[in-house]
């Protein structure tokens, strides 16, 4: 394995080992095929395709090269959510559980109300031995799940199907109480 440093169109882009399809070279590409050399051109991958490159690797176990491909997407978004929130689970894969707890708060600073960024915070503390802390993170997620909940079963009573309407019972016609001031005519 090596890692190469070239410089792209606009800034210095660290290659990672990825995709062995997209070499340099004839001779770049004969390296490649031995799988002696694998090179990308990261700079010119758009930030969607980074972030899938980035989970290729975690999905590989390749946590420290993930890592470092989530880093480099980051750099060009910090708003990224799902980036940050896959960074906190390679540091956890990792063994790294500071920096994932670390990862986990920057991702809940973006979306405060994600069930998922709790649930990831409350793994974490509770293996890094904080309990406490994890049983608080694990409240606020199941608080979530239920304004999800909520949220989803007050559209579901507007957007209810046509099939179901007509099953209900016909109201009866209002009477009205008699008129005894009115004449009759």
């Amino acid at each position: 394995m090596c890692q190469i440093l070239m410089l792209g169109l606009r800034s210095l882009v660290r290659i990672i080992n990825l995709a062995g399809d997209r070499c340099l070279s004839i001779a770049a590409q004969a390296a490649c095929a031995a799988g002696s050399i694998r090179v990308a051109w990261v700079g010119h991958m758009n930030l969607q395709e980074q972030y899938d490159d980035a989970m290729f690797d975690f999905s590989r176990g390749e946590f420290d090269r993930a890592i470092a491909k989530l880093e480099m997407a980051l750099a060009a978004d910090p708003e990224h959510f799902d980036a940050q929130l896959a960074l906190g689970m390679a540091f956890y894969r990792k063994g790294d559980f500071a920096a994932a707890i670390a990862a986990g708060h920057k991702a809940e600073k973006l979306r405060p109300q994600e069930q998922l960024v709790h649930t990831n915070l409350s793994l974490f503390y509770m293996k890094s031995g904080d309990k406490v802390t994890a049983e608080k993170y694990g409240l606020q997620a199941k608080i979530e799940s239920w304004r999800a909940d909520a949220k989803h079963s007050g559209q579901e009573k507007l957007e209810s199907t046509p099939e179901l309407q007509i099953a209900r019972p016909t109201p009866q016609p209002m009477k009205f109480p008699s008129q005894p001031w009115k004449k009759k005519q």
